[in-house]
Protein backbone atom coordinates (compact mmCIF):
# COMPACT_ATOMS: atom_id res chain seq x y z
CA UNK A 1 0.00 0.00 0.00
CA UNK A 2 0.95 3.34 -1.24
CA UNK A 3 1.55 6.25 1.82
CA UNK A 4 -1.25 7.93 0.02
CA UNK A 5 -3.79 5.47 0.12
CA UNK A 6 -2.83 4.56 3.75
CA UNK A 7 -3.52 8.41 4.40
CA UNK A 8 -6.55 8.10 2.45
CA UNK A 9 -7.65 5.12 4.56
CA UNK A 10 -6.58 6.55 8.29
CA UNK A 11 -8.46 9.82 7.34
CA UNK A 12 -11.19 7.39 6.58
CA UNK A 13 -11.42 5.72 9.69
CA UNK A 14 -10.80 9.09 11.75
CA UNK A 15 -14.19 10.84 10.27
CA UNK A 16 -16.25 7.70 11.31
CA UNK A 17 -18.41 8.80 14.10
CA UNK A 18 -15.71 10.18 15.90
CA UNK A 19 -17.53 12.80 17.04
CA UNK A 20 -20.25 11.10 18.36
CA UNK A 21 -17.14 9.00 20.27
CA UNK A 22 -15.83 11.96 21.80
CA UNK A 23 -19.11 13.31 22.57
CA UNK A 24 -19.39 9.69 24.40
CA UNK A 25 -16.01 9.41 25.91
CA UNK A 26 -16.01 13.27 26.99
CA UNK A 27 -19.11 14.63 27.72
CA UNK A 28 -20.51 17.33 25.15
CA UNK A 29 -18.08 20.10 24.36
CA UNK A 30 -19.89 22.31 26.80
CA UNK A 31 -19.62 19.42 29.48
CA UNK A 32 -15.64 19.14 28.54
CA UNK A 33 -14.63 22.89 28.37
CA UNK A 34 -16.68 23.62 31.94
CA UNK A 35 -14.17 20.47 33.42
CA UNK A 36 -11.43 22.39 31.46
CA UNK A 37 -11.93 25.75 32.82
CA UNK A 38 -11.23 24.81 36.27
CA UNK A 39 -7.56 23.82 35.62
CA UNK A 40 -6.16 24.31 32.33
CA UNK A 41 -2.97 23.19 33.29
CA UNK A 42 -3.90 19.85 34.82
CA UNK A 43 -5.51 18.71 31.57
CA UNK A 44 -1.72 18.76 30.39
CA UNK A 45 -0.90 16.04 33.43
CA UNK A 46 2.37 14.93 32.75
CA UNK A 47 3.36 17.69 30.14
CA UNK A 48 2.29 20.63 32.19
CA UNK A 49 5.93 21.56 33.57
CA UNK A 50 6.93 22.51 29.79
CA UNK A 51 4.09 24.86 29.36
CA UNK A 52 4.24 27.37 32.42
CA UNK A 53 5.22 30.52 30.75
CA UNK A 54 3.41 29.93 27.31
CA UNK A 55 1.46 33.51 26.64
CA UNK A 56 1.58 34.64 23.18
CA UNK A 57 3.92 31.88 22.02
CA UNK A 58 2.85 30.02 18.80
CA UNK A 59 2.29 26.54 19.67
CA UNK A 60 1.23 23.95 17.19
CA UNK A 61 -0.87 20.82 18.64
CA UNK A 62 0.19 18.30 15.68
CA UNK A 63 -2.37 15.44 15.69
CA UNK A 64 -4.62 17.20 17.84
CA UNK A 65 -7.60 15.28 17.88
CA UNK A 66 -10.80 16.67 19.57
CA UNK A 67 -8.70 19.99 21.33
CA UNK A 68 -8.69 18.23 24.74
CA UNK A 69 -4.85 19.68 24.82
CA UNK A 70 -5.18 22.33 22.92
CA UNK A 71 -7.83 24.48 24.31
CA UNK A 72 -6.34 24.35 27.47
CA UNK A 73 -3.37 25.33 25.55
CA UNK A 74 -5.14 28.55 24.61
CA UNK A 75 -6.80 29.35 27.97
CA UNK A 76 -2.93 29.96 28.86
CA UNK A 77 -2.05 32.13 27.17
CA UNK A 78 -1.07 30.44 23.83
CA UNK A 79 -1.49 31.28 20.16
CA UNK A 80 -2.54 27.57 18.87
CA UNK A 81 -2.74 25.77 15.81
CA UNK A 82 -4.25 22.13 15.45
CA UNK A 83 -2.90 20.13 12.28
CA UNK A 84 -5.06 17.34 11.98
CA UNK A 85 -7.00 14.93 9.33
CA UNK A 86 -10.43 14.89 10.62
CA UNK A 87 -13.19 16.76 9.93
CA UNK A 88 -14.91 15.62 12.75
CA UNK A 89 -12.07 15.58 15.29
CA UNK A 90 -11.92 19.45 14.18
CA UNK A 91 -15.97 20.09 14.89
CA UNK A 92 -15.59 19.27 19.04
CA UNK A 93 -12.23 20.67 19.08
CA UNK A 94 -13.78 24.15 18.03
CA UNK A 95 -17.21 23.43 19.93
CA UNK A 96 -15.41 22.86 22.73
CA UNK A 97 -13.03 26.06 22.42
CA UNK A 98 -16.41 28.25 22.01
CA UNK A 99 -17.73 26.59 25.10
CA UNK A 100 -14.37 27.35 26.73
CA UNK A 101 -14.67 31.07 25.92
CA UNK A 102 -11.08 31.01 23.84
CA UNK A 103 -9.91 30.68 20.38
CA UNK A 104 -7.88 27.95 18.50
CA UNK A 105 -7.13 27.75 14.40
CA UNK A 106 -7.99 24.39 13.08
CA UNK A 107 -6.61 23.43 10.08
CA UNK A 108 -7.68 19.65 8.44
CA UNK A 109 -4.82 18.48 6.77
CA UNK A 110 -1.97 15.62 6.67
CA UNK A 111 0.84 16.63 8.68
CA UNK A 112 2.94 15.76 4.89
CA UNK A 113 1.26 18.25 3.06
CA UNK A 114 1.18 21.79 5.29
CA UNK A 115 1.87 24.60 4.37
CA UNK A 116 5.87 24.77 4.47
CA UNK A 117 5.36 28.76 2.92
CA UNK A 118 2.84 29.77 5.52
CA UNK A 119 4.46 27.75 8.68
CA UNK A 120 8.05 27.58 7.62
CA UNK A 121 9.47 28.33 10.79
CA UNK A 122 6.62 29.79 12.37
CA UNK A 123 6.11 27.85 15.72
CA UNK A 124 7.39 28.31 19.00
CA UNK A 125 6.46 24.90 20.61
CA UNK A 126 5.85 21.80 18.75
CA UNK A 127 3.53 19.26 20.58
CA UNK A 128 2.17 16.05 19.71
CA UNK A 129 1.01 13.59 22.50
CA UNK A 130 -1.13 9.76 22.18
CA UNK A 131 -1.01 7.52 19.54
CA UNK A 132 0.71 9.25 16.29
CA UNK A 133 3.99 7.90 15.07
CA UNK A 134 2.33 5.16 13.82
CA UNK A 135 -0.24 6.17 11.36
CA UNK A 136 3.17 7.63 9.46
CA UNK A 137 4.75 5.74 7.16
CA UNK A 138 7.69 7.81 6.46
CA UNK A 139 9.37 8.54 9.82
CA UNK A 140 12.13 10.42 8.12
CA UNK A 141 10.07 12.39 6.09
CA UNK A 142 7.82 13.58 9.60
CA UNK A 143 10.41 14.26 11.20
CA UNK A 144 11.57 16.92 8.32
CA UNK A 145 8.33 18.42 8.21
CA UNK A 146 8.03 19.08 11.90
CA UNK A 147 11.45 20.62 11.37
CA UNK A 148 10.64 22.46 8.74
CA UNK A 149 7.95 24.28 10.83
CA UNK A 150 9.93 25.09 14.50
CA UNK A 151 11.39 28.49 14.93
CA UNK A 152 15.39 27.97 15.44
CA UNK A 153 15.27 27.74 19.50
CA UNK A 154 12.09 26.45 19.57
CA UNK A 155 11.11 23.08 21.42
CA UNK A 156 9.46 20.26 20.32
CA UNK A 157 7.43 17.57 22.79
CA UNK A 158 6.67 14.55 21.48
CA UNK A 159 4.71 11.87 23.66
CA UNK A 160 3.74 8.44 22.30
CA UNK A 161 2.96 4.83 23.46
CA UNK A 162 6.29 2.93 24.12
CA UNK A 163 7.38 0.36 20.87
CA UNK A 164 7.42 -2.17 24.07
CA UNK A 165 3.95 -1.84 24.97
CA UNK A 166 2.44 -4.04 21.52
CA UNK A 167 5.15 -6.78 22.66
CA UNK A 168 4.21 -7.00 26.00
CA UNK A 169 0.47 -8.23 26.72
CA UNK A 170 -1.61 -9.82 29.54
CA UNK A 171 -3.18 -12.79 29.33
CA UNK A 172 -6.67 -14.08 31.12
CA UNK A 173 -4.45 -15.17 34.13
CA UNK A 174 -3.10 -11.90 34.58
CA UNK A 175 0.34 -12.08 34.08
CA UNK A 176 2.29 -10.50 31.00
CA UNK A 177 3.37 -12.53 27.58
CA UNK A 178 6.10 -11.09 25.48
CA UNK A 179 5.29 -11.14 21.43
CA UNK A 180 8.35 -11.64 18.99
CA UNK A 181 6.88 -8.28 17.18
CA UNK A 182 9.70 -5.63 18.35
CA UNK A 183 11.12 -5.35 14.80
CA UNK A 184 8.26 -5.78 12.65
CA UNK A 185 8.36 -3.12 9.40
CA UNK A 186 5.35 -4.43 7.71
CA UNK A 187 2.21 -2.19 7.32
CA UNK A 188 -0.66 -3.45 8.74
CA UNK A 189 -4.54 -3.29 8.91
CA UNK A 190 -6.41 -2.81 12.42
CA UNK A 191 -8.84 -1.23 14.33
CA UNK A 192 -9.31 2.65 14.99
CA UNK A 193 -8.71 3.67 18.29
CA UNK A 194 -12.52 4.08 19.25
CA UNK A 195 -14.20 1.44 17.44
CA UNK A 196 -14.62 -0.86 20.53
CA UNK A 197 -17.02 2.18 22.31
CA UNK A 198 -19.48 0.98 19.81
CA UNK A 199 -21.57 -1.65 19.96
CA UNK A 200 -20.99 -5.20 18.68
CA UNK A 201 -22.99 -5.06 15.63
CA UNK A 202 -21.78 -1.56 14.60
CA UNK A 203 -18.16 -2.31 14.65
CA UNK A 204 -18.76 -4.17 11.71
CA UNK A 205 -19.19 -0.81 9.75
CA UNK A 206 -15.94 0.65 10.88
CA UNK A 207 -13.50 1.30 8.27
CA UNK A 208 -9.99 0.12 9.15
CA UNK A 209 -6.70 2.48 9.60
CA UNK A 210 -3.54 1.45 8.95
CA UNK A 211 -0.12 1.22 10.95
CA UNK A 212 3.51 0.87 10.90
CA UNK A 213 5.01 0.13 14.17
CA UNK A 214 8.79 1.56 15.19
CA UNK A 215 11.75 0.35 17.63
CA UNK A 216 12.74 3.04 20.33
CA UNK A 217 16.20 3.17 17.77
CA UNK A 218 13.91 4.25 14.42
CA UNK A 219 12.31 6.90 16.27
CA UNK A 220 15.26 8.93 18.26
CA UNK A 221 17.29 8.43 15.14
CA UNK A 222 14.89 10.27 13.14
CA UNK A 223 14.61 12.63 15.43
CA UNK A 224 18.77 13.10 15.17
CA UNK A 225 18.55 12.84 11.23
CA UNK A 226 15.82 15.75 10.98
CA UNK A 227 18.82 17.83 12.66
CA UNK A 228 16.87 18.28 16.21
CA UNK A 229 18.99 18.35 19.42
CA UNK A 230 17.47 15.75 21.83
CA UNK A 231 17.30 17.72 25.42
CA UNK A 232 15.39 14.68 27.27
CA UNK A 233 13.96 11.45 26.75
CA UNK A 234 11.70 9.72 29.48
CA UNK A 235 10.10 6.68 30.16
CA UNK A 236 6.45 6.45 31.56
CA UNK A 237 4.79 3.38 33.47
CA UNK A 238 1.24 1.86 32.76
CA UNK A 239 -1.39 3.61 33.39
CA UNK A 240 -2.32 2.22 36.12
CA UNK A 241 1.31 2.44 37.87
CA UNK A 242 2.29 -1.09 36.05
CA UNK A 243 6.34 -1.69 36.10
CA UNK A 244 6.60 -1.90 32.71
CA UNK A 245 7.24 1.21 30.05
CA UNK A 246 3.84 2.44 28.50
CA UNK A 247 4.33 5.76 26.60
CA UNK A 248 7.65 7.90 26.42
CA UNK A 249 8.13 11.80 25.93
CA UNK A 250 10.89 13.28 24.01
CA UNK A 251 12.06 17.10 24.36
CA UNK A 252 14.13 18.36 21.63
CA UNK A 253 15.39 21.70 19.82
CA UNK A 254 16.59 23.28 17.07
Amino acid sequence: MSISDARDQNKKAWEHRAYEFWNKSYGTPKEFAKRIFEDPAAQLKKHKAYFENITENKVANLCGSNGRKAVPLALLGAEVTVFDISEENKQYALELAKHANTTIEYIVTDIYDIDQIKYGGHFDILYLEGGILHYFHDLDCFMSKLFSILKAGGLLLLSDFHPLRRCIMKATDGQYQVQAAYFDQEIHSGDVAFKHSFEQQEQEAFPNVCVRYYTISEIINSFIAAGFQLQKFEEHRGWNGENIPWEFTVAASK
